[in-house]
C-alpha cells in the first residue's frame, strides 16, 4: 500500500510518521520551495504531548520548548500586574503532562521531519499536487514535477486553502470575521527579557496593545498587534511606531523575521472524506488562534487516521469522519467562545482552562465505541498509570501502549488475549506479570478483578468487558 500526503505541516508529518512506522509506503509532497520558518501555532496542548510520546518525539520537544511564561502587563508604560494563562498543575499518575508547552511551529515541524527521516521518508518540496482522479481501486495523482503517481489513498493536509478540498467540491462552511485584523509574526526586541511574556497597551484601550511571547531556542518573540481600520502598516517601522505609542518607548525592535495579517476564520468542511481521498488539519477545519486548538486538532486528526489507513478495513475508514468531524466542531466552539471574550474585552480573556487541553475529548457514541457505563467508557482517552514488572522495574501504561499496536489490559486473574499485546495487571503485592503500583491503574480503569480493557492504537478505549 502507498499513501500520498499533500502538505508537510504538523498534520501531514504526523500522518506520515504514523504510516511509516506501520510499514506503509508514504510520500509527502508540498508546493513550498522551502520549509516554513516562523512560530505560527506555538502552543502544544497536553493531549498532543501524549501523542508525541507515542511517536517518539517528546524528548526533543521538551528539550527545545518551554512551559508557558507569566505575562507582565504594562498600561500607559507602567508595570501593572502579572497574568498567567493558567496556573501550573502537578502531574498525576493518570495525566503525566497536564500543562501546555510552547515551541515555535517551524521547530516542531523540524523535529517531526527528523523522526520521519529516521523511518526512511523525506518531504518532497517544490512538488505541488496539480490534479487527481479516483476509482474503486485507488487514486491517480498528478504532480507539478510532471510525475503521475498511483496510490491507494490520498490525504489533503494542505491547509485552509486546500487544493484537495476544492477539487473534491466539499463546502467549507463558516465565516471570516472582518471586524478583527491582527498583525502576527516573530521579532527580536532589545529591552525585553526572554524569561517573561509582555503586554503593552493604553489604559483606556487595553485590548489594542501589543503582546510579546518568547520563542524558546530563538532570539525572537512571537507578537500580536491589532490593525485599525485603514491601517496597512505591517513593516518593522510600523510595528515599532505602534509599540512606542502604547509602551512609552524604550524597546527597540530589530528584526521582523516573519509576519502575516490574520483575520479570524471559523470554518468546518462539510465532509472529511470522499471515496479514497481524506481531509485532515486546516484543510478540514480552521480555527481562530484563541485557545491554541488548530495545530493540535490537526495532529490528532492524523493520529486518528493513520492506524485506520494502515488497517484499511471499511469500518475503520468510515469511522474517521464520524469521530474527527464531531471533535473539530466542538473544538471550534471552544475557540470561538474565547474569541468572543477577546472581542468583548473581558478581563479573563487571557485565561485558559481544561476545555483547551483536549484531554477530555471523547469518541463516545461513535461507530467504534459501544455504549458503556461508568466514568471510563469506550471512546474515552485511556489514562496512564505506574506499574512494576516481574523484575521490579517501573513501567507505565503509556510505555506499553507506545507503538503501532492495540493493547489489551487484563485486571486481576484471567487469560491473556492473543490477538493484541496483552498485559495482566494484579493488585499491589501480588505476584504476576505486572503489579499495580499504588492502585492507580485499578482506580483509573475502575479495575474490578477480571475486567478487560482493549485500548486502540491511538490511545482511546476500544472496549471494556
Amino acid at each position: 500500500m502507498t499513501v500520498l500526503v499533500a502538505g508537510a505541516g504538523p498534520t501531514g508529518l504526523t500522518l506520515a510518521i504514523e504510516l511509516a512506522r506501520r510499514g506503509v509506503g508514504v510520500r509527502v509532497v508540498d508546493k513550498a520551495e522551502q520549509y516554513f520558518v516562523g512560530s505560527r501555532g506555538d502552543g502544544l496542548q497536553p493531549r498532543t504531548m501524549e501523542v508525541f510520546e507515542d511517536l517518539g518525539v517528546l524528548d526533543a520537544v521538551l528539550a527545545a520548548g518551554a512551559p508557558p511564561h507569566e505575562m507582565r502587563v504594562y498600561l500607559d508604560g507602567e508595570f501593572t500586574m502579572v497574568r498567567r494563562m493558567a496556573e501550573p498543575v502537578e502531574p498525576t499518575p493518570a495525566v503525566p503532562y497536564p500543562n501546555a508547552w510552547f515551541l515555535g511551529q517551524s521547530q516542531t515541524e523540524g523535529i517531526l521531519r527528523d523522526r520521519l527521516a529516521e523511518l526512511g521518508v523525506r518531504v518532497e518540496l517544490n512538488t505541488a499536487l496539480t490534479g487527481f482522479t479516483q476509482d474503486e481501486e485507488g487514486v491517480t495523482a498528478e504532480l507539478s514535477t510532471g510525475e503521475t503517481v498511483r496510490v491507494e489513498y490520498l490525504v489533503g493536509a494542505d491547509g485552509g486553502k486546500s487544493f484537495v478540498r476544492k477539487a473534491l467540491g466539499i463546502a467549507f462552511e463558516g465565516t471570516t470575521d472582518e471586524s478583527i485584523r491582527m498583525l502576527l509574526g516573530d521579532v527580536s526586541a532589545e529591552g525585553l527579557d526572554h524569561g517573561s511574556a509582555y503586554w503593552f497597551a493604553k489604559a483606556d484601550e487595553p485590548m489594542s496593545g501589543v503582546a510579546f511571547t518568547p520563542l524558546p531556542g530563538t532570539p525572537y518573540f512571537q507578537f500580536a498587534s491589532p490593525l485599525g481600520d485603514g491601517d496597512a502598516g505591517t513593516s518593522l517601522s510600523a510595528l515599532q511606531e505602534h509599540l512606542d505609542a502604547v509602551s512609552g518607548g524604550g524597546i527597540r525592535l530589530l528584526d521582523l523575521a516573519w509576519s502575516t495579517v490574520w483575520r479570524p476564520n471559523i470554518r468546518l468542511a462539510a465532509a472529511f472524506r470522499k471515496g479514497r481521498v481524506f481531509l485532515a488539519g486546516d484543510a478540514a477545519h480552521v480555527h481562530p488562534p484563541t485557545g491554541g486548538q488548530g495545530l493540535n486538532t490537526g495532529i490528532q486528526d492524523a493520529y486518528n487516521l493513520g492506524w485506520k489507513l494502515a488497517d484499511g478495513s471499511p469500518e475503520l475508514l468510515d469511522s474517521y469522519e464520524a469521530e474527527r468531524r464531531a471533535v473539530a466542531a466542538r473544538v471550534l466552539g471552544v475557540s470561538t467562545a474565547l474569541l468572543e471574550k477577546y472581542k468583548e474585552g473581558a478581563e479573563d480573556a487571557h485565561e485558559r482552562g481544561p476545555e483547551t487541553q483536549q484531554l477530555d475529548l471523547t469518541y463516545r457514541g461513535g461507530p467504534l465505541s459501544p455504549v458503556g457505563v461508568g466514568a471510563l467508557r469506550p471512546g474515552d482517552r485511556a489514562p496512564d498509570a505506574p506499574l512494576v514488572d516481574a523484575n521490579g522495574k517501573s513501567v507505565r501504561l503509556f510505555e506499553l501502549f507506545q507503538g503501532p499496536h492495540a493493547t489489551e489490559l487484563v485486571f486481576g486473574d484471567g487469560p491473556l488475549g492473543t490477538e493484541h499485546p496483552a498485559y495482566r495487571i494484579l493488585p499491589q503485592g501480588a505476584a504476576g506479570e505486572l503489579v499495580d503500583a499504588g492502585g492507580h491503574a485499578y482506580a483509573a480503569y475502575e479495575g474490578a478483578p477480571g475486567k478487560r480493557v482493549l485500548v486502540r492504537p491511538d490511545g482511546y478505549v476500544w472496549s471494556v468487558s
